[in-house]
């Protein structure tokens, strides 16, 4: 799975946005902060100001304020402002998907992988990434328990789909830079 640029630059500009409510932002402000190519920022805005994600005002005294409040915006509406479908298979839907003779199970593989990554976009605020870690607790920290909580590392759970019910292992670990990782492993 791929997260495109483009969903990335927005979920951090409106991150940005919901951490300073207290003036409007520039587009310049915000990709230099975020270490943003400016005009491909231009274009991300243009998608989220359409989808009502950012307000925009012209003039010195101008930039960009959140649409709404920050509680209500979650990932999965941010991406699908940018890029549409959440999760793709060769650009369908994986609920659209029929594989013949053995792969008929892929496509429900593919259903289950798009409702779990859907579930954790809309169950994640922007106003939760963008607020600052408890007392004693980094971010990193916040968003691997958040991430343990979510997919039950170490637990044995059961995904449903298509009628078919599948054993899966939740593990965890920390990828290369030390950061917590987790993912669901499907027996062969």
């Amino acid at each position: 799975m791929q997260i495109s640029a483009k969903a990335d630059y927005a979920v951090r500009a409106l991150v940005e946005l919901a951490a300073d409510r207290g003036r409007p932002m520039t587009c310049e402000g915000i990709a230099s902060a975020q270490d943003i190519p400016f005009r491909f920022l231009k274009s991300v805005f243009r998608d989220l100001r359409q989808a009502g994600l950012v307000r925009s005002q012209r003039g010195c005294e101008g930039g960009y304020w959140l649409g709404r409040d920050a509680a209500t915006i979650s990932v999965a509406e941010v991406v699908a402002a940018v890029d549409g479908d959440l999760l793709t298979v060769r650009g369908e839907r994986p609920a659209t998907l029929r594989y013949p003779g053995p792969a008929r199970g892929v496509a429900a593989l593919w259903s289950e992988v798009a409702a779990a990554a859907e579930a954790r976009l809309r169950g994640t605020s922007i106003a939760a990434l963008a607020a600052p870690p408890t007392a004693g607790e980094s971010r990193d920290m916040a968003s691997a328990e958040e991430s343990r909580r979510l997919t039950g590392v170490g637990e044995d759970r059961r995904l449903t789909g298509a009628g078919k019910s599948r054993d899966l292992t939740a593990v965890g670990g920390e990828d290369g830079a030390g950061r917590d990782t987790a993912a669901a492993v499907l027996p062969a």
